[in-house]
């Protein structure tokens, strides 16, 4: 035998790895609309740049008939490559070997090339696809996902990390993707669930199917669990590449500055009659998004979730910003748990990878209600006040008419930390609308009046015009500037480029105790 046997002996062990579970169960896999592991890999990563590690490592296990039954590559596939030319480390589990199933040594692959990605700052990117745990080596597979979730941990806010749902994702296997900063899920073919709906059935006595307990439509509108619902795989891995577009590689650098054409006008004459003067009128915030962002660049977060706020991330001259906005057009813009909980997080994401945030204001309050108060609304709602105070990066406020109370506090104004807060003339910035405070303040005089709803009105334009217009909140530098609308994109421009450069510390601590 000479080194050429030896060469050939190599490449038919890899061949072998490259087959998995081999074709049967890779034609059983296409059946079911998915793709291979090594198919994800290839469709998700630039043409050839894809190197893996850690073929050839295998299981140690002996009992159950295992020892007979070699799982090439442990199910799972682990490497490098790159997206657009950027750097990414990944893993794909194989669902035609163990049904992906996660045991020791298939742990070990994910945690080593984790602690790469975390060495090298790049970000990483988990394709799952697994049964969960393999229960045929017992407590080690546990250890397995234990190395894996507390990688996850440890280096969030690190590198952006990034979880695909390509698949069954049950018991302790969903752990890690909810630790990461993103979740995607793909319609129909993926699941996510800590008790499948056979042990909830057996425990409880409720029927459901997979779909109906864990399904995209359900995480990502019900839950939260998820953050973007793709129609098929291609779609799913399409959106990671458009993420890490606007993603910085780690904590320590910023996004790329992306040069636009500086043709068009920045002035948006549209916003006037985009945004209703009537203060009850809905719109969609959307609409004020891409007026004021580069065309075609936002990105949503979230989108099923708590759609009384809008996160997302989008252009402005060519850089990368987080934006957190009111959707008057649903619970008036106003600010429940969930909505709480989805600004909040991604705040905190933007800030940790020194993504600015701009904020577009028109809410009414923290919204009402039994439920709500029981339900924590306080601590919920404090975690957005938390989530702006901690946040170190450029941060600008844009009030666009309502900002009562609390609320008006807790969105970012100049008292937790904004950096520039602008206002446009019909913004109304007060403890609470004119309605309400009308009728407390002048409670006593609207009941004795001849004419009680006519001395309501009165008593009501009176506190508007007194008290609530962003004249008084500028006059006390609560508010920086008060802008015409028209102008919004131009301002924001201006501010982006003088924050630049912003660096703003805190007082050292091991970590602060968000109200969770």
């Amino acid at each position: 035998m000479d080194i050429f046997d030896k060469i050939n002996e190599l490449y038919d062990k890899r061949r072998l790895v490259e087959l998995g579970g081999g074709d049967e169960k890779i034609d059983k896999q296409h059946a079911k609309g998915k793709m291979t592991a090594r198919e994800r890999i290839d469709y998700l990563l630039d043409d050839g740049s894809f190197v893996e590690l850690n073929p050839f490592i295998e299981h140690r296990v002996s009992d159950f008939g295992m020892n007979s039954n070699s799982a090439k590559g442990e199910g799972v596939v682990t490497g490098y490559g790159k997206i657009s030319g950027k750097p990414v480390y990944l893993f794909a589990q194989d669902f035609t070997v163990y049904g992906g199933a996660l045991g020791e040594m298939h742990g070990k692959k994910i945690a080593a090339v984790m602690d790469l990605a975390a060495k090298n700052g790049v970000p990483f990117i988990g394709l799952n696809d697994s049964g969960g745990a393999r229960i045929q080596e017992g407590v080690s597979s546990l250890d397995g996902y234990g190395q894996v979730f507390y990688r996850n941990s440890i280096y969030s806010g690190v590198i952006p990390q990034i979880s695909v749902i390509m698949g069954p994702s049950a018991g302790g296997a969903v752990y890690s993707p909810a630790i990461t900063d993103f979740v995607i899920m793909v319609e129909e073919t993926s699941q996510m669930f800590i008790t499948g709906p056979k042990v909830i059935e057996t425990v409880t006595g409720e029927k459901i199917s997979s779909e109906d307990l864990g399904g995209a439509h359900i995480h990502n509108a019900k839950s939260g669990n998820a953050h973007i619902k793709s129609k098929n795989e291609e779609e799913a891995l399409d959106a990671v590449r458009e993420l890490i577009s606007f993603l910085p590689a780690n904590n320590k650098v910023k996004t790329e500055k992306l040069s636009v054409d500086n043709t068009d006008s920045d002035e948006r004459p549209e916003l006037t009659d985009i945004v209703p003067f009537n203060a009850r009128s809905p719109y969609d915030v959307k609409n004020v998004i891409e007026q004021v962002a580069d065309k075609n660049t936002f990105f949503e977060i979230h989108k099923h979730f708590a759609k009384n706020i809008v996160v997302g991330f989008a252009r402005i001259k060519g850089e990368t910003v987080g934006l957190v906005c009111n959707q008057p057009k649903y619970l008036a813009g106003g600010l429940d748990i969930d909505s709480s909980d989805k600004a909040a997080r991604f705040i905190r994401f933007c800030d940790s990878f020194n993504i600015p945030l701009v904020t577009f204001e028109d809410v009414t309050g923290f919204f009402p209600g039994v439920k709500q108060e029981h339900g924590g609304i306080i601590r919920h709602g404090a975690k957005i006040l938390y989530a702006y105070s901690e946040a170190t990066v450029p941060k600008i406020t844009v009030i666009t008419r309502k900002a009562y109370g609390g609320a008006y506090v807790a969105l970012n104004s100049k008292s937790i930390g904004a950096d520039l807060v602008y206002a446009w003339p019909n913004a109304e910035i007060a403890v609470m609308g004119p309605d309400g405070a009308a009728n407390i303040i002048f409670a006593k005089e609207i009941a004795e009046s001849e004419n009680p709803e006519s001395t309501r009105q009165e008593k009501i334009d009176m506190y508007r015009e007194k008290f609530a217009n962003p004249y008084v909140a500028a006059g006390l530098g609560m508010v920086d500037d008060v802008i015409d609308p028209r102008e919004t994109r131009i301002k924001l421009i201006q501010a982006l480029e003088m924050l630049y450069n912003k660096n703003e510390e805190r007082p050292m601590k091991k970590h602060g105790n968000i109200p969770l």
